[in-house]
């Protein structure tokens, strides 16, 4: 079973190959037996003509020079050559004279006195072409050719020409024996070359089955060799990158799982922890309202973090569908930053650049887009110590819209860059210890500027600044 591709792959082949080269013998073979069968009879028919224009020369001549014995020196010397019998019968079909040697010694031989079928003469004639037949005589087929004799336009006889078969089928088995040995190699050849050419054809094939059987048991290490550059190489190619990208969302799963199991069971232990010391006592009445406090904060961040990933579930599956308007871009930067004043205030921010953007309409989904600068906005506050600053800029080019807000503070380490945007991913110095942050914000942002068909990015320097900037297509 292994094999049954490679099987059926090589057997169609083979059997085309050989089908091809049977058709071909056939083909030959027929137009052989036509072509020798032609030759045969235009040798006997001009046999028979030659002697009978030798025989109306001598009628015309009354010459004793053309008396039966010389009439059967030429027909025994033609019968040598063209390999025949050769008759002159009278118009009843009997033999008068015979080509044969014996006939030479006494102007008889055993042919002489036979009688010939005079229909199967006339079928000949009037066939106007050989015919193979045993002209009542034979016992086997013959090759024959009909002339007949006239005198002074009365029919005196016939001169036929008459030869086996025999040896149009000896040479036909030749030709056979010869085409048969002579494709003898060339087959081996072929098919020791057809064997290697359907295993490397369908080596590929098999070895993407043997993959792919892996892979649904959970194993996505193995990859297809790519050797070749044609329409199989690109399968094996596009399938070593869907295993690479199965593996890599095999990662993220069990990733997601993990970091879920663990962001969910900090709340719930610690909400678990406080409801179990008020119901048994531990903890005084005068302390709980502070620990149902902490549980309220605590719901409330499981109530976020299950609402994040509602939102990532809605975005990657695309079924919050992008409501594009056109929107005046700073109008809501401003807005953003405006509500959160009190919080720049408590760090003694400066907010640099804002009064100097200038107005530029996107078209986009606005209620997305706000959760975006909200976000980025909002992190660049978390993170900025006091007497800090944050800088913005938004531009347009190629059409392309541009927006970067930068914040001074501790910054992110170089390692953790390519991080930053992965889900439940925390830069361990600057967000750990951050209870609100469900470390999917980032991601969220993320994946809302890719589905616009944009692209956001990251720099940092630890102890000195941290930038985000995406860029949108305007239209």
């Amino acid at each position: 079973m292994r094999h049954k591709l490679f099987k059926k792959q090589f057997g169609a082949i083979a059997l085309i190959v050989f089908l091809s080269l049977s058709a071909i013998l056939i083909i030959l073979t027929f137009m052989y037996n036509e072509y020798i069968a032609d030759q045969k009879y235009q040798t006997l028919q001009k046999s028979c003509e030659s002697i009978a224009d030798f025989i109306e020369i001598g009628n015309a001549q009354e010459s004793e020079q053309y008396d039966d014995s010389s009439i059967f020196y030429m027909m025994n010397n033609l019968a040598i050559v063209v390999d025949s019998d050769i008759f002159i019968t009278d118009q009843s079909g009997v033999i008068r004279i015979c080509g044969c040697k014996s006939w030479n010694s006494d102007e008889s031989c055993s042919h002489q006195g036979s009688q010939l079928n005079v229909a199967e003469i006339e079928k000949v004639i009037n066939e106007g072409g050989y015919e193979i037949n045993a002209l009542g005589f034979y016992v086997d087929p013959h090759y024959t050719a009909v002339e007949i004799i006239e005198t002074d336009g009365v029919k005196k006889g016939y001169i036929v020409a008459a030869d086996s078969l025999d040896e149009a089928g000896e040479l036909m088995k030749n030709i056979t024996y010869i085409y048969v040995i002579s494709a003898i190699i060339p087959l081996v050849l072929m098919f020791i070359a057809l064997y290697f050419m359907t295993y490397r054809l369908t080596r590929p094939l098999r070895l993407m089955s043997e993959a792919s059987k892996a892979m649904a048991r959970g194993d996505f290490s193995r990859r297809i060799p790519v050797t070749r550059d044609d329409e199989i190489g690109q399968l094996a190619v596009s399938f070593n990158q869907m295993t690479n990208s199965l593996a890599r969302l095999e990662e993220v799963r069990k990733s997601f799982i993990a970091n879920v199991s663990h962001e969910l069971r900090t709340p719930m232990t610690t909400i678990g922890g406080f409801i179990d010391g008020i119901m048994d006592g531990t903890i005084p009445p005068e302390r709980q309202n502070h620990y149902l406090q902490i549980v309220h904060d605590e719901v409330k961040r499981l109530s976020r973090m299950v609402e994040s990933m509602l939102s990532i579930s809605r975005l990657e599956s695309k079924e919050t569908e992008l409501v594009k308007t056109d929107f005046d871009f700073k109008e809501q930067l401003l807005g953003i930053v405006i509500s959160q004043e009190k919080r720049i205030e408590e760090k003694n921010i400066s907010i640099n650049g804002l009064d100097e953007l200038e107005c530029i309409t996107i078209n986009a989904d606005k209620d997305l887009i706000y959760r975006v600068v909200y976000n980025l906005v909002d992190n660049a506050i978390k993170f900025t110590e006091i007497d800090g600053e944050i800088s913005f800029d938004i531009k347009l080019d190629s059409g392309k819209f541009t927006f970067r807000i930068e914040n001074t503070g501790k910054g992110i380490p170089e390692i953790e860059l390519p991080h930053v945007f992965e889900r439940f991913y925390k830069v361990d110095k600057s967000r750990s210890s951050n209870k609100e942050s469900t470390g999917l914000g980032l991601y969220i942002v993320k994946t809302i500027i890719k589905n616009h068909g944009g692209v956001i990015k990251v720099s940092s320097v630890e102890n000195q600044f941290t930038a985000f900037e995406f860029t949108l297509p305007i239209r």
